[in-house]
């Protein structure tokens, strides 16, 4: 029933989620609850996540509390072929490889509908999107979703915008322990590590340009500077173009920044941040890469058009000449450059993001039926007991407020 490119490769993968799981020990104690309790006992969830490592942790933790777990990418590029073999053998349905093609992609996305979940978690938004236009039958009997990503969330407040949204969708983007870390630290490091796979570029004395200042935006840059580089942030949002400032970067508009990158990354969620018009003001040899969900935010389609030749010189780089001799290099595909080129987020970084994947479900579960058909944000003490448990992992303690101390704080008439 599954489809996976290589089950030879299960050997590698099941290496892979061993060493994830020593990484991911914050997530291990989630799971270990989990076995005891069974608050997923008679439930299917379904999910379109990146098939990665750290994404197989979140099912073993999920069948640990008792579901059935059906699976496809939420990408073409993101799966690890690995992983996907491995999870087959541990009684996982799996729908994914590395380089689908766009029918496999929606097959796929059908193949894990179709085992009816009763919980979905969603990494884009592509499978909710799936389920309200093709299959509205299935809803009546989904408790509710867990969406992952910026651009997912995005998606699903226009849903909410058109009156289409049909069942209560959990935004575990929105925990300060997912955005604020995976997006700020894993989106950072995990950039730089797929535009290094891909290029093997000195990022010392170059010019990068981030479009988009996001918490994705902020990491890039923070990373691009460790590395020796001049920043300047494209952005179209006042604040976020302040605090760019304020941060020491250069902040332009795309059509000037375009003749001064040597790297550009497109972090926004939204579509043709780079187009033709940067893209012939820009250098030879120059690299895009992209690490918006959507492989829209450069356009690609133009590029593709405009180039008198393209071919593949190194791992996920493609090189455009364009008709006037220049070259323009594109990491990944114009895709999640750190998934397509790499291995995406550290293991430990995911561990606090899948700690509110596997959280919001169990939310979900207990409050089956008295939840708004809405975009929901999981309590914050959800979210203070996932920064605690990884702190615990860290070795880390922290102080506690004395009596005293919680008294003043709760009283309005002692001041000066």
């Amino acid at each position: 029933m599954s489809f996976v490119k290589d089950p030879s490769l299960a050997g590698q993968g099941r290496l892979n989620l061993e060493i994830a799981e020593k990484r991911m020990e914050a997530l291990m104690k989630v799971k270990e609850r989990f076995e005891k309790e069974k608050p997923f006992k008679g439930l299917t969830i379904g999910m379109a996540l990146h098939v990665t490592k750290e994404t197989g942790v979140l099912i073993r933790t999920l069948q640990a509390g008792g579901a059935k777990v059906a699976i496809t990418g939420c990408n073409p590029l993101s799966t690890q072929d690995d992983i996907a073999a491995a999870l087959v053998e541990e009684d996982v349905l799996v729908w994914a490889y590395k380089g689908e093609s766009d029918e496999d992609y929606y097959k796929f996305l059908t193949a894990v509908i179709e085992t009816e979940p009763n919980i979905t978690i969603d990494d884009g938004c592509d499978l909710v999107t799936e389920i309200h236009t093709k299959h509205p039958g299935l809803i009546e009997n989904i408790i509710g979703g867990c969406e992952e990503t910026t651009t997912g969330i995005i998606r699903l407040h226009a849903m909410i915008k058109d009156g289409a949204l049909r069942y209560p969708m959990i935004a575990v983007n929105d925990n300060k322990t997912k955005h604020l870390m995976d997006n700020y630290y894993g989106t950072g490091q995990s950039t730089f590590d797929g535009i290094l796979r891909s290029t093997n570029i000195l990022v010392a004395g170059k010019t990068v340009v981030v479009a988009g200042y996001g918490s994705c935006g902020k990491g890039c840059a923070m990373r691009a500077k460790g590395l020796g580089a001049q920043v300047i942030v494209t952005e179209v949002d006042n604040f976020a173009a302040l605090q760019a400032a304020m941060d020491g970067h250069r902040v332009l508009p795309m059509t000037e920044a375009a003749s001064l990158g040597d790297i550009f990354i497109t972090v926004t969620g939204d579509l043709h941040v780079i187009r033709m018009e940067h893209i012939d003001k820009m250098k030879d040899g120059v690299v895009l890469c992209n690490s918006g969900h959507f492989d829209n935010e450069i356009d690609m389609t133009s590029l593709e058009s405009e180039a008198k030749r393209k071919r593949r010189v190194r791992h996920y780089l493609d090189e455009y000449m364009l008709k006037s001799g220049k070259v323009i290099y594109v990491a990944g595909e114009g895709r999640l450059v750190n998934l397509s080129s790499a291995e995406g987020h550290p293991s430990e970084v995911m561990s606090l993001s899948f700690c509110g994947q596997a959280l919001a479900c169990e939310f979900l579960a207990k409050n089956r039926g008295n939840l708004l058909v809405d975009v929901i944000t999981l309590p914050p003490e959800i979210d203070d007991h996932i920064a605690e448990l990884q702190l615990k992992a860290m070795g880390l303690s922290i102080d506690t407020l004395t009596p005293e101390q919680v008294e003043y704080l709760g009283q309005w008439k002692e001041g000066t």
